[in-house]
């Protein structure tokens, strides 16, 4: 009785170090995807051909009706 109390002791310490393994590993793996995440600077000028959406909608001279109607036929 007591070899299979140690067999079964024995296995418990093999699952509980491989749990507790992966879990730090993952964990590692999670704090370093969020300091690559907070190295990106979400404000910088975009790159390439892109254009500012605010000034297109500021060249529009649109009633408030206007776009009060667009609003509604958007289903916004």
């Amino acid at each position: 009785m007591t070899g299979e109390w140690k067999k079964t002791l024995g296995q418990t310490g093999k699952v509980f170090l491989l749990f507790t393994s992966l879990t730090l590993l993952f964990y590692s793996g999670l704090i370093w995807a969020q300091n690559e995440y907070e190295k990106k600077h979400r404000y910088d000028e975009p790159e390439g051909a892109a254009i500012k959406v605010a000034a297109l909608l500021e060249e529009e001279d649109d009633s408030w009706l206007e776009r009060l109607l667009l609003f509604y036929l958007d289903g916004e």
